[in-house]
């Protein structure tokens, strides 16, 4: 007797971070990626809490691509008992080879500092998610498989992987179930990248499916013209409006594909007389690392002699210790600073932008998909304050934003590459996109039936028929309700509240009237019953 094969998406699911879905078969369960959740704290906590299934009873491990909301907790996974094997493109195994332990490093210097500012405020302590020795050990799992080949992932389960053209070595991943098994085919499609991308060929995948899950982060989105020489052109325009005496452009940047890019275009720009020589700093460790994985792919690159040859230029630095980092403060002249991370959420971008943000000679120029509730999304909305490790800064420098480098296809493209996937017979999932996005993407495709389409939340469970898919009781309430995906949290609210607060009293003229809005915010705490003040409040006498 066969099985119908159980689906749940443990993240990525009306949101576009936490990539994981856990696929049951007769023989084993299988997880396709196993990411980490960025955005809010709220979502960000879901990296600390145990995850919804036993650890060890997982199988395997389908690897899309390398970027961390992907593979970010593979050494988590590992850590909780997980000990099969880890599937992926050897250029994937290579960059997990940099990625997963510079998580690592991250997360163990960032929780140091936190629980340094935790012990001064009488808090406790927080440990890592995972720490080096984890992310070493998960390493050792990596079993690199070829595009476009198929491999055995259980008894009555293959798979084989199809260029996404999102990032080196990602892959969209083709499935195919056989007795014990309801014979289905199956498509995940990873990030699937744009047309016209720098170093990535176009994607490519497998027709006349049973099922495709699919990503949606710019469904709702008609990316205006994508060529090479507009996308250069606009780069261009980015960087002369930028120039000032001592001032600095900074970029914050994935260090990974958008940082080896950028590298290629700035140096084509300059060596063709269309902008001004000057320093390039890449400030980050793992992209030093992981550009000298893209010049050894270099054949496999699509435009890769541009990058080796962006590589050559004497006005790129890299920068690797903490102390080198710091010294870039003191820069003189205008200079150019690539750093992670991309949306601002973490690495050494935060503190280049505690020294700069306040500062009118500073132009921030966000290059990618700033996810809601990430710091790079405030700033790319227009906020005028920020606070950024628990300091406050007003947001003087220029805030610019294009969309022109992004590793993901825009709501036609994704349109067309489903519909080369046809004839889609059971069913649609649309993932890894917000609520916006996804609607957006279902309404392009006219030729599904709405009720072939699902929009799945956390945590949900379908199971997949030769009929279509049904949707299961969940046995545990979700981890996250949908109305806490993809939003802002009480911290954002808190955070904005604080702001707000100092941004009165600076504006009151006297400190008679500051006295008097104090004791109206105090007020207003004590008629909610909250506690008084841990200090008395010091009177003038």
């Amino acid at each position: 007797m066969t099985r119908n094969p159980i689906l749940t998406f443990h993240g990525a699911a009306r949101a576009v971070t936490g990539s994981c879905f856990r696929l049951e078969t007769a023989s084993g369960a299988v997880l396709i990626d196993c990411g980490m959740f960025q955005g809010s704290k709220t979502e960000k906590t879901l990296n600390y809490r145990p995850f919804p299934f036993d650890a060890a009873a997982i199988s395997a491990v389908l690897l899309t691509h390398a970027h961390i909301d992907h593979s970010g907790l593979l050494p988590k996974l590992a850590r909780d008992g997980f000990t099969g094997p880890i599937h992926a493109t050897p250029a994937t195994v290579d960059l997990c080879g940099v990625m997963l332990p510079d998580s690592a490093h991250i997360q163990e210097t960032e929780v140091e500092m936190l629980n340094r500012r935790n012990r001064r405020r009488g808090g406790a302590d927080v440990t890592p998610i995972y720490d080096g020795r984890d992310a070493e050990a998960t390493l050792a799992l990596l079993r690199p498989q070829e595009m476009d080949s198929w491999f055995s992932v259980l008894p009555g389960c293959r798979a084989r992987f199809w260029n996404a053209g999102h990032l080196l070595g990602s892959a969209s991943i083709e499935v195919e179930l056989t007795a014990p098994n309801t014979p289905l085919r199956l498509l995940f499609s990873g990030d699937i990248g744009p047309d016209a991308k720098l170093l990535q060929s176009d994607p490519e995948g497998p027709s006349g499916m049973d099922y495709v899950i699919c990503e949606s982060t710019y469904g709702d989105t008609d990316r205006i013209e994508a060529s090479a020489e507009h996308r250069r052109a606009t780069l261009r325009d980015e960087v002369r409006a930028a120039w000032r005496e001592d001032g600095v452009l900074l970029i914050p940047t994935f260090a990974v594909e958008r940082a080896q890019e950028l590298i290629a275009d700035l140096s084509t720009l300059m060596l063709a007389g269309d902008i001004p020589f000057c320093p390039i700093h890449v400030d980050s460790p793992m992209a030093t690392r992981a550009t000298a994985l893209f010049r050894k792919h270099a054949r496999e690159l699509e435009n890769g002699a541009a990058l080796v040859e962006g590589l050559k230029s004497s006005h790129l630095h890299f920068t690797e210790s903490v102390e080198q980092s710091r010294a870039l403060a003191t820069a003189r002249g205008f200079h150019i600073i690539l750093a992670a991370s991309g949306m601002c959420e973490a690495g050494r971008i935060r503190h280049h932008l505690k020294n700069w943000i306040a500062r009118e000679a500073a132009t921030l120029l966000l290059v990618g998909y700033q996810a809601e509730a990430t710091l790079g999304r405030l700033l790319q909305d227009g906020v005028a304050q920020v606070r950024i490790q628990g300091e406050e800064f007003p947001v003087r420098a220029r805030i610019r934003s294009i969309d022109l480098y992004s590793g993901h296809a825009d709501g036609l493209e994704l349109a067309q590459w489903i519909s080369e996937r046809a004839p889609i017979r059971h069913g649609l999932f649309l993932v890894h996109g917000e609520e916006e996005a996804m609607a957006g993407l279902a309404a392009r495709l006219s030729a599904l039936p709405a009720e072939r389409i699902a929009v799945p939340a956390l945590d949900d469970s379908y199971t997949l028929t030769a009929n279509g898919f049904v949707r299961r009781a969940n046995a545990e309430p979700p981890r996250l309700a949908p109305e806490q995906v993809a939003r802002m949290d009480w911290h954002n609210d808190v955070s904005r509240l604080i702001l707000d607060i100092n941004e009165a009293l600076r504006a009151t003229p006297d400190e008679r009237n500051r006295n008097t809005l104090i004791r109206r915010l105090r007020r207003a705490l004590d008629e909610d019953g909250l506690p008084p003040p841990r200090h008395p409040a010091r009177h003038r006498h």
